[in-house]
């Protein structure tokens, strides 16, 4: 049930157009990924998710774990049912925890034990551990377990962790193998490379998964402190070692001129939490760049949408005044309509993407998007990028 067309190359980047088919939905590549970690999109529906024309979102492993647990989450009828999801979902595998909780976590070779940032409970979870838990979670696309160092770790450091990831992948494999699909449908587990900026660990670790034939590929541990110029290049260089026949997965990334530049440079697909993060703190994506609800400049900015050449539900019915209201007076209708706008954004922007890689205008086309939200400003004020 899981095969990658390729439609179309650019002939002056790596940019691709194609379909990845899965159980549940077609995906059209470039695709944005919104994330919802405890099987929910912050805020929306997945009838508003839909609406935006949203074929795939994501779940987190480790938070569905813990909470409610995978095992009622099975007993509800798997991850589709539980949240009344009808297109494709992919599960990340905990692998993100590894980095951003290693303060309250015991790293080995045989897994991690996580102490919960909940109750304090502790939890173990090693590659088959967790190949059972995205089983029972019955998600289209899972991830392997892997080891994200930081991006300032020694390298020392970061060749230990490709060693026990591709050491996991192994591991993440087999088990896969023997446990039954609880829904009557496969599901596709992707590999994930890892090795940091360091392009020797970033061969190795995708030579050594690529041998494994896996139906896709994401490459992770970027936008973890590295630099703007050091992700592109890393991007560009890991592209190359993966199959031109399987999807390319960049983890974590999500401003619209990171996701251009890196589709220009081979990837097919995009997560990120910004778009809703964002939101939630007043911040939206135009095509005419950033713009922070919360300044006074738009108490009576009657006339003007968030971004007059969207089509979304917030810019066709709501100004920038009314918005501004609503988020300044507490208001969760604020909240909703500003996440809504920004999903609506990152869709609408790979869908653009997509058309010109198709009609082999993309770069001209990139340039003068990019060219466009750079010249018109960021009215950002103090929002924070994280993943």
């Amino acid at each position: 049930m899981f095969e990658f067309e390729l439609l179309e190359r650019d002939t002056a980047t790596k940019a691709r157009a194609g379909i990845f088919h899965t159980p549940h939905s077609q995906i059209d590549t470039p695709i944005f990924m919104p994330v919802g970690t405890q099987g929910t999109v912050k805020s929306l529906s997945p009838e508003e998710l839909e609406e935006c024309g949203c074929s795939i979102i994501l779940a987190n492993t480790y938070h569905l774990h813990l909470r409610p647990g995978d095992t009622l989450i099975r007993e509800g009828g798997g991850l589709h049912v539980f949240e009344s999801w009808k297109n494709a979902l992919l599960t990340d595998s905990g692998g993100y925890q590894v980095f951003s909780l290693r303060d309250i976590s015991k790293i080995s070779d045989e897994g991690v034990l996580f102490k919960s940032h909940i109750d304090g409970s502790c939890h173990f979870f090693s590659p088959e551990t967790v190949m059972e838990i995205e089983h029972n979670l019955g998600a289209d696309i899972i991830m392997m377990f892997d080891e994200c160092p930081p991006a300032t770790a020694e390298y020392t450091v970061i060749q230990k962790a490709v060693t026990r990831t591709i050491a996991w992948a192994s591991r993440c494999v087999e088990k896969h193998s023997k446990l039954p699909f609880h829904f009557g449908y496969p599901q596709a587990l992707f590999g994930i490379v890892q090795g940091s900026t360091y392009i020797e660990l970033r061969e190795r670790c995708a030579r050594e998964l690529v041998a494994m034939d896996l139906p896709g590929y994401a490459i992770g541990g970027l936008a973890v402190g590295e630099t703007i110029e050091n992700m592109y290049d890393t991007v560009d260089i890991t592209t190359g070692f993966l199959p031109e026949m399987k999807p390319r997965y960049l983890m974590g990334v999500g401003l619209p001129n990171n996701i251009l530049e890196c589709i220009e440079r081979g990837i097919d697909m995009f997560d990120c939490v910004m778009p809703t993060r964002n939101g939630r703190n007043g911040s939206v994506f135009t095509w005419n760049g950033k713009v922070n609800i919360r300044n006074s400049c738009y108490t009576r900015d009657f006339n003007n949408a968030l971004d007059n050449n969207c089509k979304c539900y917030a810019c066709k019915n709501f100004s920038r005044a009314y918005l501004r209201h609503l988020y300044m007076a507490g208001e969760i209708l604020a909240i909703r309509l500003l996440t809504l706008h920004n999903i609506y954004f990152c869709l609408d922007l790979v869908r653009k993407a997509r058309e010109h890689i198709l009609d082999g205008t993309f770069i001209k086309w990139k340039r003068d998007v990019l060219a466009v939200m750079e010249k018109k400003g960021n009215d950002e004020s103090g929002i924070v990028e994280e993943r």
